[in-house]
């Protein structure tokens, strides 16, 4: 494993260290407006939500690693302390990223990038009509990490107001993480589509506690077919499944496995380790759980 100190690199070389580390990030399609008016556009993968009372968002635009000047989001958020923060979806990231070229400070990437600016209600900045969620915020605080290039401004949002397109909302009016396809930053030029592909669900142990790895009988811990990550998902079930409950599901779902290896032993345990892994890849824990048990039943 390569160590690294960040005193002792340049800045721009320990930047694409952090952005090909940490990621994907979302984006904050930043809105603001400067003192005559014109409206900038700016999009900032240093973002995310941090409170939900109060609502917060807080986002980043850094100091130029080239030449020290400050973004016209950050100039303009210290003169009209108000911001517009757009999601970024597939069907607008082209878009997107046209707006972060380095226009001149007078020049509107609603026009350059061909979105469509729509009034806000509560703040001055312009929402953007072909973002599926808009969040009117006022900014609460700008916090400095630094003045030289690299660093970072973090800006505290307060959310006054959501929008949300109806056509990414499911029936009970929640957002549907399939149908609002958000797009994400990575280091360099590379981006990731938050589709069918690339997602999936984990339940969150919020009122129930798994057995946790130490409570992991011995011959699965050191099983060498499953990984760790297998042994995590298997670690998070609440209770481990009954000697009952697994002598049926072994009568009813394993029985050709084990004729057909009753002379094996060796072999059976690999060949019912790989099954729970199928079963595991499929987030079928208490199926997993009754076929690693079979073994010793």
């Amino acid at each position: 494993m390569v160590s690294i100190d960040p005193k002792n690199i340049e800045v721009p070389r320990l930047h694409r260290y952090l952005l090909g580390a940490v990621g994907p990030r979302p984006i904050a399609f930043a809105s603001t407006i400067d003192t005559d008016g014109v409206s900038n556009l700016a999009p900032f993968s240093f973002f995310n939500a941090f409170s939900a009372n109060p609502p917060i968002l807080v986002f980043s635009p850094a100091r130029s690693g080239r030449t020290n000047t400050t973004k016209d989001t950050y100039n303009n958020v210290k003169e009209l302390p108000e911001v517009v923060i757009n999601v970024v979806n597939y069907e607008l990231v082209h878009q997107m990223s046209l707006a972060s070229s380095p226009y001149p400070s007078s020049t509107d990437e609603f026009v350059k990038s061909g979105l469509t600016p729509i009034a806000s209600e509560l703040v001055k900045p312009f929402r953007i009509k072909e973002s599926p969620v808009q969040f009117e915020c006022r900014v609460n605080q700008v916090i400095e990490l630094g003045d030289q290039g690299g660093a970072g401004n973090l800006i505290i949002c307060e959310v006054l107001k959501i929008h949300i397109s109806e056509e990414v909302l499911d029936e009970k009016g929640m957002i549907d993480q399939h149908k609002i396809d958000l797009v994400s930053r990575m280091g360099g030029n590379w981006y990731c589509r938050a589709d069918e592909n690339s997602m999936f669900e984990i339940p969150k142990p919020i009122t129930t506690c798994g057995i946790g790895y130490d409570e992991l009988p011995s011959d699965i811990l050191d099983s060498q077919i499953l990984s760790a990550n297998n042994l995590g998902q298997l670690a998070g079930i609440e209770s481990i499944p009954n000697e009952t409950d697994v002598n049926e599901y072994k009568l009813l779902e394993l029985s050709e496995l084990f004729l057909s290896l009753e002379d094996d032993a060796p072999q059976l345990e690999i060949e019912i380790h790989k099954k729970a892994k199928l079963l595991l890849e499929e987030n079928l824990l208490e199926e997993a759980w009754l076929t690693l048990l079979s073994f010793n039943n």
